[in-house]
């Protein structure tokens, strides 16, 4: 194994972490709710409340990032090469183990392992050890 140092990107990488965290910080210093995307996605189509507009204001916040960013610096060009049915099924297996596991990496890895919470520690392990096998064969298939 190598690493890409033309696309290693320290700085970047680090001012996006401080930023999640910030974000996250900043969510349950003022809402009290942990920022996990599946949660507030959930939230936002079962819920039926007035004090549900922080659900809006983060995903639209989530969405504008990357736009706002795009106005300041080129975005990196992302190819997909694989089937819209195979994305749409992955997508749906996704939702369907962010459910099972009462939430999604980013709630769980950033969110609960702050809080030393031994249901996001396992999660996130389970998270882990599932995507390395699933690349690991996947790769072994393909290559």
């Amino acid at each position: 194994m190598s690493v890409d140092f033309s696309h290693f990107t320290p700085l970047s990488s680090l001012a996006g972490g401080v930023l999640i965290g910030l974000a996250a910080i900043l969510l349950i210093h003022f809402c009290g709710r942990i920022a996990g995307i599946s949660g507030i996605v959930a939230g936002m189509l079962t819920k039926q409340t007035r004090k549900e507009g922080w659900r809006i204001a983060f995903l639209v916040g989530l969405i504008a990032s990357p736009l706002l960013f795009s106005l300041f610096f080129p975005l990196p060009e992302i190819t997909v090469h694989t089937s819209w049915p195979l994305i749409i099924v992955a997508g749906m297996l996704v939702g369907a183990g962010t459910r099972l596991g009462s939430g999604c990496t980013s709630g769980h890895g950033v969110c609960g392992l702050s809080r030393f919470s031994r249901r996001s520690l396992a999660a996130t392990l389970t998270f882990m050890a599932v995507g390395i096998v699933t690349a690991t064969l996947t790769g072994f298939w393909l290559g």
